[in-house]
């Protein structure tokens, strides 16, 4: 008679050295733990703030937050209605901030969107803290191929205040984003052996680079200058993540993968075409990561601060004939209308990745029900880093009611976050600057 065991859900693989390595969800850990259901993360930002139209150019319908109301419900504006078949699946927010941004240079908004980190200092030799999906990942990593999924349009780092990745290490460093299609693609879902062990071979060198470097500059009796320690932190925080995902994807290398059809995908998009085909490419990348369970943990910025980055022609390719920093510096009425259309050109790429979500059927519900989506600016209007534009989508199954427009007073951004972590099961006592824990009320249910 054939005997069944069932393995700790805490199991790890003890090999010389003392060194451990912890297990993939199996089967053999049990049923319970094998089809639970995934809980997962989205951060999306974009650049600039969004289109909240003076008064005195009579277009309030135009404006990213709601400004109407009927029986009850808010109305959507012009440049967020295409939301509404997703009425009861988001919410907005209003008077978000980070207590630090205010004393901050308004540019690093974008820095720390997700930290909530004090930034008013960058002559501190760590000038960041951890962003919320790495946190997410933190504690998602053991059940998933990949730790989390950095993205942005430009990719790389960009540099301090005008940054390039909304994503920041456990330890405060920039983790350097990723914006070609195929690339993502291949590292996600076409992972091999052979393609494994060229990546480590490149890693070796690369490691191996870096040392010399860092070995020559000691045998000279100097040091590096601070912009090019800097270069060099960020360097080896890229490797580092580089050999955390190795890891992660050979102790997955045996299991296969769901299988999922592809064949959507317009992975030779990039963001000197088609904006549209881009984004959409890129959130149809995110929605089948998810949809295959390789990451719970996912940050993609839509766009830079500031007019950086080839994001700022998007509008121009569109057919508004304002870059999008300019557009967001706009006093006139005709400027703030064609930053609305902007803002509604964004609204539509959202509700494709919404509905890719949706389409996703697992063992409860669908994707967007097991994710938690947040969409916002580190900025209201042009470098105003208050009231902070916020949506929040999906997580159905994690607790969160939604239809609402949520607005309190001032909030604080962490406080926020905390109860995000909290509706997905992470029961951190503390986010950054957050002051309560009893934030999981604004939007989720009792």
């Amino acid at each position: 008679m054939s005997q069944t065991f069932k393995l700790d859900r805490r199991a790890f693989l003890k090999g010389t050295a003392g060194a451990t390595l912890a297990l993939p969800v199996l089967e053999a850990m049990g049923k319970e733990v094998a089809e639970a259901t995934p809980r997962r993360f989205c951060a999306l930002y974009t650049a600039n703030g969004m289109s909240l139209p003076h008064a005195k150019h009579g277009i309030d319908e135009w404006s990213w937050f709601p400004r109407a109301e009927k029986d009850g419900q808010f109305v959507f504006g012009k440049s967020t209605e295409a939301f509404a078949p997703f009425r009861k699946q988001l919410s907005f927010m209003g008077g978000l901030y980070h207590p630090n941004g205010p004393k901050s240079d308004p540019h690093v908004c974008s820095d720390m969107w997700l930290t909530g980190a004090p930034l008013q200092d960058p002559k501190r030799e760590v000038y960041n803290s951890v962003a919320l999906d790495q946190v997410v990942a933190k504690h998602t990593k053991q059940f998933c191929r990949q730790p989390s999924l950095v993205m942005s349009v430009d990719a790389g780092v960009g540099f301090l205040s005008r940054t390039g990745t909304i994503s920041y290490s456990l330890t405060g460093k920039p983790i350097p984003a990723e914006n070609n299609p195929r690339q993502i693609f291949n590292r996600l879902f076409r992972a091999d052996r052979a393609s494994m062990e060229a990546q480590r071979k490149n890693l070796k060198r690369r490691i191996k680079l870096v040392d010399a470097v860092l070995e020559q500059a000691k045998s000279l009796n100097r040091s590096l200058g601070k912009s090019d320690r800097e270069k060099m932190d960020q360097y080896l925080t890229s490797l580092n993540e580089v050999e955390e995902r190795l890891v992660a994807s050979e102790k997955w290398i045996d299991i296969p993968l769901k299988k999922q059809d592809h064949s959507h995908l317009k992975l030779d998009a990039n963001s000197e075409g088609d904006p549209g085909e881009y984004y959409r490419t890129m959130f149809d990348l995110i929605a089948l990561a998810f949809d295959a369970d390789i990451t719970r943990s996912v940050a993609f910025m839509l766009n830079r601060e500031d007019g950086m980055g080839i994001s700022d022609t998007f509008p121009v390719k569109l057919g508004i004939n304002r870059t999008h920093h300019n557009l967001s510096h706009a006093q006139d009425k005709d400027g703030q209308l064609k930053f609305a259309q902007y803002d509604q050109f964004l609204t539509e790429q959202l509700v494709h990745f919404f509905k890719r979500l949706q389409d996703y059927k697992e063992n409860k519900g669908n994707v967007l029900d097991n994710t938690v989506v947040l969409y916002g600016s580190g900025a209201s209007t042009t470098h105003l880093p208050e009231n902070l534009p916020t949506l929040v989508a999906g997580g159905a199954n994690m607790g969160l009611k939604h239809g609402q427009y949520l607005r309190n007073g001032k909030t604080q951004m962490s406080d926020v976050f905390l109860s995000i972590l909290h509706s997905m099961g992470i029961e951190e006592e503390k986010f950054a600057d957050s002051s309560k824990t009893g934030a999981r009320s604004v939007f989720t249910k009792a």
